[in-house]
């Protein structure tokens, strides 16, 4: 089983609008709702490569009673989500359809209380007990201790359990000083952490700073990842258009299933680009094109780099 953990879940919901133009109406011409959060998108990409998987997190209100009721029906996918006081946060993404630009708004979450986290850690602890894997990603809702990550990445260590950390800013330089197995930052958010904005000198610095293996995300140009075995650059073949929403969170399940799977790295790496690109064309997070997936795999492009910055 991969465990998954969302400390910060939400109810996603997607507009479409033909354009979007500022201080103005809209006709909405599609509404989606889905359970959002970046684990929750992770959870299901991995159910759908064949994954057994359980969620995990906090919910809360109508808005998580929402969530819930929807993953209960994702097959593969197992709902061991912590109940609290505060009800769960919601996202809005607005897409323009003519020009395929998306604006997000996101709201900050319920506010957590120290019993309602207390729990949380014990369901994680007696969770991580039966996990082959166990991926932590996104924000922290309010009440959260920001150390929240490296606390659980040190459980996660202790319990010998694969951890990947997939979050930003404080919580993120904290959590890589507990030491995960990988880290996956975005270009921004590993520049925040090391100071550098040259991604080779990031990676490298990243790891130094504590992290195993650290795999950046370049957006439309791929991945960039330095590990004990190598330092490799994955590029697609295309550049998808659509809502690159959830992108980042399927590349996290491609590099996890990867690791459950011992594939090499660059296989892993090939898949989450892959998995990545193909999301892009999908109509929203947590969800990917499999046809265009299938037809990518092979033609990623992955080539080794040179261990000096």
């Amino acid at each position: 089983m991969i465990l998954t953990v969302t400390l910060n879940t939400a109810l996603d919901i997607t507009y479409r609008v033909r354009a979007l133009r500022p201080h103005s109406s809209h006709r909405v011409s599609e509404v989606s709702e889905r359970p959002g959060g970046k684990g929750l998108n992770v959870g299901r990409v991995l159910a759908a490569l064949g994954h057994e998987v359980t969620v995990t997190g906090f919910t809360g209100g109508a808005t998580g009673r929402t969530v819930r009721d929807q993953l209960a029906g994702t097959a593969g996918v197992v709902d061991a989500l912590v109940p609290v006081e505060g009800p769960t946060r919601r996202t809005i993404a607005v897409v323009d359809t003519t020009t395929g630009d998306t604006t997000q708004l996101n709201e900050p979450g319920p506010a957590i209380t120290a019993a309602e986290w207390s729990a949380f850690q014990e369901t994680y602890e007696h969770l991580l007990r039966s996990a082959s894997a166990v991926a932590l990603c996104g924000s922290l809702p309010p009440g959260v201790p920001v150390g929240a990550y490296a606390q659980l990445v040190r459980t996660a260590r202790t319990l010998a359990v694969p951890v990947l950390l997939d979050t930003s800013g404080e919580p993120l330089r904290r959590g890589v000083a507990a030491r995960p197995d990988i880290v996956k930052p975005n270009a921004d958010e590993l520049a925040e952490l090391t100071g550098s904005h040259e991604p080779l000198q990031a990676t490298r610095n990243a790891r130094r700073r504590g992290a195993h293996a650290v795999v950046a995300s370049l957006g439309a140009d791929g991945l960039l990842a330095h590990t004990p075995e190598g330092h490799w650059r994955a590029t697609p073949p295309v550049r998808a258009h659509g809502n690159p929403a959830g992108a980042g969170d399927s590349a996290v399940a491609g590099l996890l299933s990867g690791l459950v799977e011992k594939l090499p790295w660059p296989a892993r790496l090939a898949r989450a680009v892959a998995l990545s690109t193909a999301t892009v064309a999908a109509p929203t997070a947590g969800e990917f094109d499999r046809t265009l997936y299938e037809s990518l795999l092979d033609r990623v492009t992955v080539t080794a780099e040179s261990a000096a910055a």
